[in-house]
């Protein structure tokens, strides 16, 4: 491989679940972060694109694990942009174990955005000489499909938008739309299963002060779920998700 980054990771204990594992959050929380090494590599580290209103969105994204690592293991993730457009880049993760053994793999679909005018911006130059780009995939799975929002549910829970569910751009972070969407799973699930594949898509912003609602539905298939997120009082749709979860081996 060629135009990869490396970043490595310890896990640290509020980082695990219940199980001494660490969670979905935690490990999507260190694909930001090893994405955000990898902006400060090319230069513009995220503080500073925010000090000229730039900064990167997800647009949608997806990630498989076929096991969570545990308190203090190391692991790697590598990191690539495999294709370009004008305003939009596709960010590859793989997670090793230290043996470099592949425990998950993740894509996104990253929109460059002028914060302060609210829309996109042609991606700096800095960035497409720094990181260049390597056209092998971490995961055949297209992003680019529409999940649908529900008409109707199963599962539901609601949520209200405090000041620290918002990231530095005053916007409710992804993140915080993974756990809400998460926390809609029923208890049996919870309790008896691991997040195998999480595919979601990120259509709208929340602000301080909504109240969310998480709604979920089981799909075709067993032991996999449809997800939307929204603000009540409105139709005002702000995430869609599909997840898959595998029986824990105990």
């Amino acid at each position: 491989m060629e135009n990869y980054f490396d970043k490595e990771f310890e896990l640290r204990f509020f980082e695990m679940n219940r199980l001494g594992e660490a969670s979905p959050i935690a490990i999507l929380t260190l694909l930001q972060e090893a994405a955000a090494e990898h902006c400060h590599y090319a230069g513009h580290n995220l503080l500073s694109l925010m000090s000229e209103n730039l900064g990167w969105v997800l647009l949608s994204g997806v990630m498989q694990m076929q096991r969570y690592p545990l308190y203090k293991e190391k692991i790697i993730i590598r990191t690539w942009i495999s294709k370009y457009h004008a305003i939009r880049g596709l960010r590859e993760n793989i997670i090793y174990d230290e043996d470099y053994n592949i425990i998950g793999r993740a894509r996104g679909l990253w929109l460059f955005y002028d914060i302060k005018k609210r829309r996109p911006k042609r991606i700096h130059p800095d960035f497409l000489k720094r990181w260049s780009s390597y056209k092998s995939i971490s995961l055949e799975h297209d992003i680019s499909d529409k999940i649908e929002a529900l008409d109707s549910f199963e599962y539901r829970k609601e949520f209200k938008v405090n000041m620290y569910d918002t990231d530095t751009n005053k916007h409710v972070n992804n993140l915080r739309y993974l756990q809400w969407l998460i926390e809609s799973i029923p208890d049996e699930v919870l309790n008896n299963y691991y997040l195998y594949f999480i595919d979601g898509r990120f259509i709208s912003e929340a602000q301080y002060g909504d109240v969310i609602l998480s709604s979920t539905k089981k799909d075709s298939s067993e032991n996999s779920f449809v997800h939307t997120i929204k603000i009540k009082g409105t139709n005002k749709v702000c995430a869609t998700g599909k997840t898959i979860w595998k029986k824990i081996d105990k």
